[in-house]
C-alpha cells in the first residue's frame, strides 16, 4: 500500500470522519465484499473493503474465468455475470458471457455461453432483470441472452457489424464496445468504436412469466427477443464512442468517445429512443499532443457530479453537473493514480473512488468531498492483476 502524504492523509481522514458522521454510517460502514475482474486466466478476484479507512484486503480468487473484462450484477444482486475477453470459447471462435450466484460471499459459476464473436469485452443486464446483452470489441459484433434465475440461455439475438471509421489504426473494422439500456428500458444501444457510432434497437414485449415481478414495475415484460433497428446516432469521424451512460434525470446521456478524448453530452428521446447532440467536450488540457484515449464515465448518485477517466495522460476529469439539464462545468482534472484507469467507481458512501490501473497492476483509492465532488491529490494504491472493471456486492 502506497503512503498518503501529510497534507492529503488529513484530506482522507477528513473524509473517513464525515462518512462515520454520516446518519446511515452503520450500515455503510461495515466491511463490504468487492470484485475485481481481471485480464488475467485467473477472472474474477475478491477484496474486503473498509469504508471507515479507505481500504481493500486481498481475498484470493473468487472466481476462475480468463480475462474478464467486465462484471455487473443481477437487479436483486443475487447473481453476478462477466464478459470474457478472449478468441476462443467452449471449443468455438467466440468470446464468452459467465454467470455466477453469490452467496455469503462466494461465487459459484451457474452458467456459460458463446457470445456473437471474438473479444467479449462488455455485458449489461436489463431493469427488469431478464435480458443481458454482450458487446464484442474483436468480433464487431453484439449478442442477446435471455436469464432465468441467474441462468443464461443461448445467444437468442446476435448481430455483425460492418462499419469502419478514418483511424485506420483502430478503426479498420466494427467494434463493439459498450451495451445499455434506456432508463425505461424501451430501447438498447451498443457503442461502435470501430463504426463511430451508437446503434439503436427497439425492444418488443411479450408477457411475464407467472410469478415474475420486474423491481419496477408490474406488467408486459420487454424481450431480446424482439429488438428491432431504431436508428443510429452518428459521433464524429474518428471520435471513436466507447461507453455510453444516462444521467439520473431520466433525459441526458453521455458518450465518452475513446479515440479523440472527448465527450458527446446527448439529449435522448423517451418517445423514439433517438440521441441528439447537445455538446462536445474536450478532456484533453489546451495544446495537448500526445497519445490519449479517453475510456468511462461515473455519474454521482444525486446527480450533481460526473467524472471523465483518460488513459496515457491518465487522469480524472470531474465536472459539476447541472441536475435538470445535465449540463457540465469543469471542476478540475485529478491524479489517477496509476497507469492507464480502466475502469473507477464510487463506494457506496460516495466518499471515496476507486480507480482500476490495468498498467500500474493496482486499485488506486482517493478521498471525495461528496459536497464539493473534490477527490485528494493524492491516495492509496493496493496491488490488483491488471484489474479491468470494479463492483461492490
Amino acid at each position: 500500500m502506497a503512503h498518503l502524504s501529510r497534507r492529503n492523509f488529513v484530506l482522507t481522514a477528513s473524509a473517513a470522519a464525515l462518512a462515520a458522521a454520516a446518519p446511515s454510517s452503520h450500515a455503510a460502514l461495515r466491511r463490504q465484499r468487492v470484485f475485481i475482474g481481471s485480464g488475467t486466466p485467473d477472472g474474477i478476484l475478491a477484496y474486503h473493503w473498509h469504508p471507515a479507512t479507505g481500504e481493500l484486503k486481498p481475498d484470493g480468487v473468487a472466481a476462475t474465468l480468463a480475462n474478464v473484462d467486465w462484471i455487473t450484477f443481477s437487479q436483486d444482486r443475487r447473481f453476478i455475470f462477466a464478459a470474457s475477453e478472449v478468441d476462443s470459447f467452449n471449443g468455438k471462435p467466440t468470446g464468452g458471457v459467465a454467470s455466477f450466484s453469490l452467496l455469503e460471499g462466494v461465487l459459484k459459476q451457474v452458467s456459460a455461453q458463446n457470445s456473437a464473436g471474438k473479444g467479449t469485452c462488455h455485458v449489461a443486464v436489463d431493469h427488469s432483470g431478464h435480458t443481458l446483452l454482450s458487446a464484442d470489441y474483436g468480433g464487431g459484433s453484439a449478442a442477446g441472452f435471455q436469464i432465468t434465475n441467474g441462468r443464461l440461455s443461448p445467444a437468442v439475438w446476435t448481430e455483425h457489424y460492418t462499419g469502419r471509421g478514418p483511424n485506420a489504426e483502430r478503426q479498420q473494422s466494427a467494434h463493439a464496445h459498450f451495451a445499455s439500456f434506456s432508463p425505461d428500458d424501451r430501447f438498447a444501444y451498443i457503442n461502435d468504436l470501430g463504426g463511430d457510432c451508437i446503434h439503436i434497437y427497439s425492444r418488443g414485449t411479450i408477457l411475464r412469466p407467472p410469478g415474475s415481478v420486474s423491481r419496477k414495475a408490474v406488467g408486459p415484460a420487454l424481450d431480446t427477443l424482439h429488438l428491432t433497428p431504431a436508428g443510429t446516432y452518428k459521433a464524429k469521424p474518428g471520435a471513436g464512442p466507447r461507453t455510453l451512460h444516462f444521467h439520473p434525470n431520466g433525459h441526458t446521456a453521455y458518450s465518452i468517445n475513446e479515440l479523440d478524448s472527448t465527450v458527446d453530452v446527448l439529449e435522448w428521446s423517451k418517445a423514439d429512443g433517438s440521441l441528439t447532440l447537445v455538446t462536445n467536450i474536450e478532456l484533453l488540457p489546451a495544446g495537448f499532443h500526445g497519445k490519449s484515449t479517453a475510456c468511462d464515465t461515473v455519474i454521482s448518485r444525486d446527480g450533481r457530479h460526473v467524472y471523465f477517466a483518460n488513459r496515457f495522460n491518465d487522469f480524472i476529469y470531474g465536472f459539476n453537473a447541472d441536475v435538470t439539464t445535465g449540463a457540465l462545468t469543469p471542476i478540475k482534472r485529478f491524479n489517477c493514480g496509476g497507469k492507464t484507469p480502466r475502469n473507477f467507481v464510487l463506494d457506496p458512501t460516495e466518499r471515496w473512488m476507486l480507480v482500476a490501473n490495468q498498467d500500474s497492476n493496482a486499485i488506486s483509492v482517493f478521498a471525495r468531498d461528496p459536497e464539493t465532488g473534490v477527490l485528494a491529490d493524492e491516495g492509496k494504491s493496493f496491488a490488483a492483476a491488471k484489474p479491468m472493471c470494479i463492483l461492490f456486492a
